[in-house]
């Protein structure tokens, strides 16, 4: 009996299926939300010579996505050299990408403060009109968690065996 890995988008989760006879055509349903159209993956393998099981690691994060976050991060960096930090327009461009790729909160403050900055506006003068404004808002929380958690943690995995 096949065992076929099938991927939701919604979940971030991988769930399995087995089947009576080989089907590669059926496509599931999500067990645990309902959502169709699941992705089918290419199940991955290993073969261990006497190896023993990896550490788990105990760390605050331990499933992210370290590589993902560094490029991240680094692209960010690379938008960053030969900025010119008196153009207010260039200035807004990189903190709207520093809030897309790390799923902070930008709240309807910033997005406005934002706005006015791509318009060309002077930052002193807007941080002036809109400082108390800014300051109630929390960068922090993440606005998209299932959006956060693709990006930067891989895929959780189902150990149940569905039925295809």
């Amino acid at each position: 009996m096949p065992i076929y890995e099938f991927y939701c988008l919604d979940c971030h989760r991988i769930f399995n299926f087995y089947s009576r006879t080989v089907n590669t055509d059926k496509t599931p349903g999500c067990p645990r939300c309902g959502r169709t159209g699941l992705e089918r993956l290419v199940s991955s393998f290993a073969v261990s010579k006497n190896r023993p099981e990896p550490a788990a690691d105990d760390g605050p994060m331990p499933d992210i996505d370290e590589n993902r976050l560094e490029q991240a991060m680094a692209e960010l960096e690379r938008e960053s050299t030969g900025l010119d930090e008196n153009d207010p327009r260039q200035m807004a461009s990189l903190m709207r990408r520093m809030f897309q790729a790390t799923g902070l909160n930008m709240g309807g403050g910033m997005e406005e403060a934002l706005k006015r900055m791509e318009a060309g506006e002077d930052p002193d003068q807007i941080e002036a009109d809109m400082g108390d404004v800014l300051e109630g808002e929390d960068p922090f929380s993440v606005k998209d968690t299932k959006g956060l958690r693709r990006r930067f943690l891989p895929p959780a995995h189902d150990d149940t065996l569905y039925e295809l």
